[in-house]
């Protein structure tokens, strides 16, 4: 943050008022769960977006990312529609959702860094969308409680960008905590409670460096799919809202009223969250071969039922149930390429890590970059 602070500064010729920053997450088991209101188990990542801000007169506002020397400029009066791959779109529409709250932002300079990598599948984008925002509340004095603040950032990607997707990525970014995973019901909105991960065990990331823009790819067509299959369901079960409220055993017993691929669409996300639940029984009992088990499960569910996975992301796995030292592992995100997590024992993870890159090269000729994550803490802002 103190680089930041100084780049801002020799940028801008003074210095900002304000910094912010916010974690990038993992979806640790709960894929595509949080849309239907179901359950997660995710948790903040040390990568983060920091964002530093100081307001301006006027309606100009300038932003720069550091990362890649990039800049944007913008009127507040000109934001209203996004414009297509550009990054500020996901600052800009935090302002637009703010202002659907009667909420105004006024004009500012800006600058962000981030270590988040992009479109892995780590929530990029809601880190940042959470970082500009925790700056605006410290510039602006925007009182908001922090479910609004995700459901500001959710807003950004469902009304401005067109993603539909749910509350899991800011919700992570916002109430993570250090060394605990969340469980998070997507029905009340809210942390149901951390769960640790024992000591010994880490988290190693691996990026299949297969690129994934959920908002062009089947993402929208998922929700759709779970969505037609809760429909259908509720006719037979008048209980059931969403796919949450649906138990293994309705959905065998209904299977004839639905297409073969609600069915299976239907089955990943009710797999899921019965594997968030027991994976809280697990973890409390200290058994974390059987948590890790539990990750294989979810990803052979995401490629046969889902269909969210590459061959890139199938090899990743396969290979981890090859390599000594490895529990558990599967895709974690929306899918459709990014990242795998790989539940490890800490003193080998290194050497975990290099030899599924190894493999991984030699098979696809790609190098898979990787990293070793520390479960971090949640979005943290202040004043100067």
């Amino acid at each position: 943050m103190e680089k930041l602070i100084r780049d801002f500064t020799a940028l801008y010729g003074t210095a900002p008022t304000v910094i912010a920053r916010a974690p990038g997450r993992l979806e640790i088991l709960g894929n595509h769960t949080d849309y239907n209101q179901g359950f997660v188990l995710s948790c903040a990542v040390e990568q983060d977006t920091r964002f530093a801000l100081r307001p301006v007169e006027g309606k100009h506002c300038r932003v720069k990312d550091f990362r890649d020397g990039s800049r944007r400029e913008f009127d507040l009066d000109d934001i209203a529609t996004a414009i297509p791959k550009d990054w500020s779109n996901y600052i800009k529409g935090v302002i637009v959702e703010l202002r659907k709250r009667g909420i105004q932002v006024g004009a500012f300079d800006a600058g962000m860094e981030s270590s988040v990598p992009l479109s892995a599948g780590m929530s990029s984008s809601a880190a940042l969308e959470t970082a500009a925002g925790f700056a605006f509340r410290e510039a602006f004095a925007i009182s908001l409680d922090p479910a609004d603040w995700a459901r500001v950032g959710q807003g950004v990607e469902n009304n401005y960008m067109g993603l539909k997707s749910g509350l899991l990525d800011q919700f992570s970014s916002i109430f993570g905590k250090k060394n605990s995973m969340i469980l998070s019901d997507f029905r009340s909105v809210e942390v149901l409670r951390t769960v640790p991960l024992p000591a010994g065990y880490s988290i190693v990331v691996i990026n299949s460096m297969v690129k994934h823009n959920l908002v062009d790819s089947e993402y929208n067509v998922r929700r759709q799919d779970c969505e037609s299959a809760a429909e259908k369901l509720s006719q037979i079960y008048p209980d059931v809202k969403t796919l949450r409220d649906v138990s293994l055993e309705q959905l065998s017993d209904a299977r004839d009223a639905l297409t073969e691929r609600e069915f299976r669409r239907a089955l990943h996300v009710v797999g899921e969250c019965t594997r968030v639940l027991e994976a809280v029984r697990l973890l409390e009992a200290n058994d974390v071969r059987g948590f890790g088990r539990l990750w294989f499960e979810s990803h052979e569910s995401s490629r046969v039922n889902f269909e969210n996975s590459t061959p890139e992301l199938d090899y990743l796995v396969e290979l981890a149930k090859s390599v000594p030292g490895c529990l558990g592992a599967r895709l974690s995100g929306g899918g459709f390429g990014g990242i795998t997590i790989h539940l490890v024992e800490s003193a080998g993870a290194e050497e975990y890590a290099r030899r599924v890159q190894a493999g991984f090269r030699q098979k696809t000729g790609i190098d898979a970059e990787y990293i070793i994550c520390a479960i971090g803490d949640g979005a943290t802002s202040k004043k100067l």
